[in-house]
């Protein structure tokens, strides 16, 4: 009787690090990721359209930047993407913007990215 007292008592002190364990097992696999990563060159067969007119809303701080719209590659597609605001991640960084470039495998896109002025 009074084995299966500790093993009951045990058990119930055990399970709730159990479930979390589970849980973070569980989760491990999942991941929110763009369709590529930052910086990759990207190929589309067509030009881009040209750039939505964005309505730059007010600045949250004086140290956010704003960060242009632009045209991604996704599925065989362009996707716009609106813009937003963005601190810097050091003093004296700018944002240098995406672009699309042609080349030879076709309309290249350059991912944005921060760096020095």
């Amino acid at each position: 009787m009074i084995l299966t007292s500790t093993f009951t008592t045990g058990l119930r002190r055990a399970l709730p690090a159990l479930a979390l364990a589970a849980a973070g097992l569980a989760l491990t696999g999942c991941v929110v990721a763009p369709a590529y990563p930052a910086g990759d060159v990207v190929y589309a067969s067509s030009a881009p359209p040209p750039l939505q007119a964005e309505v730059v809303p007010v600045a949250p701080s004086p140290v956010h930047v704003w960060i242009n719209g632009y045209w991604g590659w996704s599925g065989g597609r362009y996707a716009w993407t609106p813009g937003y605001w963005a601190v810097p991640p050091r003093p004296g960084y700018v944002w240098h913007p995406r672009r699309w470039d042609h080349g030879p495998r076709g309309w290249q896109q350059r991912g944005g990215r921060w760096g020095p002025r």
